[in-house]
């Protein structure tokens, strides 16, 4: 979870100016944290605080610290979603289900359980199958993580399991890359960072060097990075 917020800072700044360099510097006076975090921070809370696990408890977390947080950049329609008197998902296949789910991850017991609690954190807003699937797979590859798969098996299972071509590398992946914010385009290019690299930093800064949606790629791949490697303190 912290690694996903230490992405998530570490790739504010670079949403909308990368020019794809990776020796970029990592904090600087435009660095924030985002929806990313936020969302993040209401999934953990459902988790701690929430007696049944509900889809109808989780809503009110997220609109909760929303609400109090309502310019952190999300986007129109998660936004509208947060202002609704009754939320419904609206389909949605946005990174937003993905770079949220990380606390499923590191609470869950089994790589079931995981999945299932991955389903209901996206299906509250983004319930469309590629919204549900890039989360399950962003989960996945956490729960994996932290329980010492290899990085080969986690290429091979997530791949079979969710359909993404894991089998590429950043760097023939960022010459054509383009910026979007879909599980899609976004969720295979994060893991890819983390199986590319060699520590937290490095994994972030793979991530964040495609030119992207910056801060979700930061998020995601931080999030499975820091399950294997340590967070540096400076």
């Amino acid at each position: 979870m912290l690694g996903a917020i230490v992405g998530d800072i570490i790739g504010s700044h670079y949403e909308y100016v990368n020019d794809r360099n990776y020796d970029f510097e990592l904090f600087t006076d435009g660095s924030f944290f985002t929806d990313d975090t936020v969302m993040t921070c209401a999934i953990a809370r459902w988790l701690m605080e929430s007696d049944c696990l509900s889809s109808s408890d989780l809503i009110k977390y997220m609109i909760e610290l929303g609400r109090k947080y309502p310019d952190v950049g999300y986007g129109p329609g998660f936004k509208n979603w947060i202002w609704s008197d009754m939320p419904q998902p609206y389909n949605s296949y946005g990174n937003g289900s993905a770079m949220r789910v990380s606390p499923v991850a590191l609470y869950a017991q089994t790589l079931n359980e995981t999945l299932e609690l991955a389903y209901i954190t996206a299906s509250v807003s983004h319930n469309h199958p590629e919204g549900i699937k890039g989360a399950q797979a962003t989960a996945a590859t956490i729960y994996m993580a932290k329980n010492g798969y290899s990085k080969s098996q986690i290429r091979e299972l997530v791949s079979v399991m969710f359909g993404y071509n894991l089998y590429r590398t950043i760097n023939e992946i960022r010459s054509s890359y383009e910026w979007n914010d879909i599980c899609q385009q976004s969720v295979p290019e994060s893991i890819i960072a983390f199986l590319d690299g060699n520590d937290f930093e490095d994994v972030v800064r793979l991530a964040v060097s495609l030119g992207g949606d910056a801060d979700t790629l930061g998020a995601i791949a931080g999030s499975i990075a820091a399950c294997v490697y340590p967070i540096p303190n400076s």
